[in-house]
């Protein structure tokens, strides 16, 4: 039995594709190891969605490709975003790739590997076109903790926003068919998740391209009724297509987390229009008052971009003052990343990067006054919390530290409340603790 080797890198979109490969593989006798030294061949699933993320696949390839010299492998292999964007380029610059598969080829992922492995192949390029992905129900190998799990529910994008390469990548925006969906999150729950992410490029466009007007909010409503699945979580929500109808789901229906991640990128009108965003910054303002308005205690994360060409300082400050309003409980801020092949790339008045950074750097000093005031508030409060695990340098006798996640903390992107006890917990129970301290991400608790 040959042995396989995964590096999966990116967003928790590209983790499913990486399961489902995982799962292809293992069925036709493949085996998973977690020692690349062991591994005949290795694969790596890249992102490419900003030059931090390329360099970073550029270096995994890199090191994954001493062990062509060092280790016993003999393949290795390029999938997912970087494959798809620069396919060619890949094979010129980096020799000791064998193969790149693109986001439109999973399925070939077996066939790939037999060509390589059993045949002697070199040099195999699967880069079909994006809309002919197999979007039909995969079972997934589980990468994560097990308890938690990501449930992609479309492919692709539509949006076309002018900084963002993704649609080139992942080509048009496809739902997938829910009785595939649904079965997926049956599966999950009988494996022992507790926790669904639901996620795509755009979760809030699902079934825009179904003929049935089925359409997100009914999607919900069917996978609360799955036995298993506790917390549901909403991953990637654009403001202008959050219906009335979806907060009134996600008001009524228990298993549906108060959190959701609405990436806005920017307020002022002059520089959505830039980006080709539908919103406007009084449409924003209307969805936050109508989320907090049926969900008080709700935790609303967002993303935003400094630098974009032509942002004044102005625009910048008009931000600024949006985010100070708005009190996000959680946020992130990226710089603008110029990246071939976008409008935007193309757009006059680049900024420089200590600029973008600067900025940057200002407004992440403002979300931490706001994130700890907002946690502060916290304190005395009852919460339920999902387990990750012990934390056994901050043990003492007969007490235990757990790191655990309460519904305003997303895993890998938010923070963790740090609860004392004497019981013993496993990761995935869900406990209810209190509140007995604050920091400006994280907080501390005692289990009730």
């Amino acid at each position: 039995m040959k042995k396989v080797a995964f590096v999966s890198l990116g967003c928790d979109k590209n983790t499913v594709d990486s399961e489902i490969m995982l799962t292809l593989l293992t069925e036709h006798g493949y085996e998973i190891t977690k020692q690349d030294e062991e591994a005949e061949a290795i694969v790596i699933n890249t992102c490419a969605f900003i030059q931090d993320a390329q360099e970073e696949s550029i270096n995994a390839i890199i090191e994954m490709g001493q062990y062509k010299e060092e280790g016993r492998c003999k393949a290795l292999i390029v999938t997912g975003c970087l494959a798809q964007r620069y396919a060619d380029e890949i094979f010129d610059e980096l020799p000791e790739v064998d193969a790149v598969v693109g986001t439109g080829s999973y399925e070939k992922i077996v066939e790939v590997m037999d060509a390589l492995l059993l045949e002697g192949k070199k040099q195999i390029k699967q880069t079909d076109q994006t809309e002919q992905r197999d979007l039909s129900y995969h079972k997934r190998t589980v990468s994560t903790p097990g308890y938690y799990e990501y449930l992609k529910i479309a492919e692709g994008c539509d949006n076309h926003c002018t900084y963002c390469i993704i649609p080139k990548l992942r080509g048009p925006y496809r739902s997938r068919r829910k009785e595939d969906i649904l079965q997926e999150a049956r599966d999950l729950a009988a494996e022992g998740v507790k926790e669904l992410m639901v996620v795509a490029q755009d979760i809030t466009k699902y079934g825009c391209d179904l003929k049935d007007g089925y359409r997100l909010a009914q999607l919900l409503r069917e996978i609360c009724q799955i036995d298993g699945i506790e917390w549901i979580r909403l991953l990637y929500c654009y403001p202008e297509d959050i219906t009335d109808e979806l907060i009134e789901v996600m008001q009524a229906e228990e298993k549906i987390l108060p959190y959701i991640d609405m990436p806005i990128q920017h307020c002022s009108d002059s520089v959505l229009r830039r980006m080709g965003r539908r919103h406007t910054k009084e449409g924003l303002q209307k969805v936050i008052e109508k989320l907090r308005k049926a969900m008080p205690d709700i935790a609303i994360r967002t993303t935003l971009i400094t630098g974009f060409p032509g942002e004044t300082q102005e625009e910048f400050q008009e931000m600024m003052a949006f985010v100070e309003e708005s009190a996000f409980e959680r946020l992130g801020v990226f710089t603008y990343s110029q990246e071939e092949g976008t409008p935007a790339a193309l757009l006059p008045d680049q900024i420089e990067e200590e600029e973008k950074q600067r900025r940057q750097a200002e407004l992440m000093a403002l979300q931490k006054e706001i994130s700890e005031a907002a946690s502060a508030k916290l304190v005395g409060r009852e919460v339920f919390a999902i387990i990750e695990g012990r934390i056994p340098e901050e043990s003492e006798e007969e007490k235990e530290v757990y790191s655990a996640r309460t519904y305003r903390d997303a895993p890998e992107i938010d923070g963790f409340i740090f609860i004392t006890t004497s019981q013993e917990l496993r990761s995935g129970d869900i406990v209810r603790c209190c509140v007995t301290g604050a920091y400006e991400y994280d907080l501390i608790g005692e289990l009730i």
